[in-house]
């Protein structure tokens, strides 16, 4: 999994990028109606809703947006239906793609998804033709700039996989069915975090520059700004120099 540190810090500067859009309350809501319609509306009970909710909490959705979507997923407010799954694919550089979806017009999101992979030089493959290349994992990010041993420490205790620190981040892997309980500890110990998220992480990585390296982030960037995409997992690496031109 060497890299895939550098990965969590691009989308962590991605993901500050994309909030100033608006784009994620809409995300979040439909996360939120989905866990609560497969979980129940419990958060004591729904690891997948407590998540869900954690996240709109740290983005300032305000408690009444929150609590519409969790009655429409238990279907005490009429709600749209969404069906959740990923595409798979390559982007410009050989570089392996998987977008998650919810989605109430499957017909729509192909169609959208499949624009995107075009017209950036990428290609949309059949299902299994990426994800082998990617472990699913639990993901908690904290700044660098709080102790590393401190984190490790903690982290392990709490029944962590493994704690890395990389490019201005230090990234805490978990199982995916032990984050939340590995999440609760960190915040216990007092340790504030960036994100904490059931993530795809890529087992190897595959490096691009140039052209290339433009054309993947503006197709992820596009897959993003759709309202039916959830998140994109790539296998990318960038340069730190070629990151700063690209994002700015």
């Amino acid at each position: 999994m060497a890299g895939h540190s550098k990965w969590a810090n691009i989308k962590h500067r991605k993901g500050a990028q994309d909030a100033k859009r608006g784009k994620i309350f809409t995300k979040l809501i439909k996360e939120i109606t989905v866990a609560a319609k497969i979980g129940g509306g419990d958060l004591e009970a729904n690891a997948r809703l407590r998540l869900a909710v954690d996240k709109a909490k740290q983005a300032n959705m305000p408690k009444d947006n929150i609590d519409r979507a969790i009655k429409k997923g238990t279907g005490d407010l009429d709600g749209v239906v969404y069906e959740e799954g990923i595409f798979e694919g390559y982007g410009p550089g050989g570089v392996a793609v998987i977008v998650e979806f919810l989605t109430d017009n499957r017909t729509r999101t192909v169609a959208d998804v499949r624009h995107a992979f075009t017209k950036y030089g990428g290609s949309l493959g059949v299902s299994g033709s990426v994800s082998f290349m990617f472990d699913r994992k639990g993901q908690i990010v904290f700044d660098s700039e709080l102790n590393f041993d401190t984190i490790f420490e903690a982290a392990l205790e709490a029944g962590a996989e493994d704690v890395k620190e990389e490019d201005s981040v230090i990234e805490v892997i978990t199982a995916p069915g032990e984050l939340e309980a590995v999440r609760i500890a960190l915040e216990e110990c007092g340790l504030k975090y960036q994100s904490a998220e059931v993530t795809m992480i890529p087992q190897t990585m595959t490096a691009v520059e140039g052209k290339q390296a433009e054309s993947l982030i503006k197709m992820i960037d596009v897959l993003e700004d759709n309202d039916d995409v959830q998140s994109v997992h790539a296998n990318f690496d960038l340069s730190d120099a070629e990151m700063d031109r690209i994002m700015g």
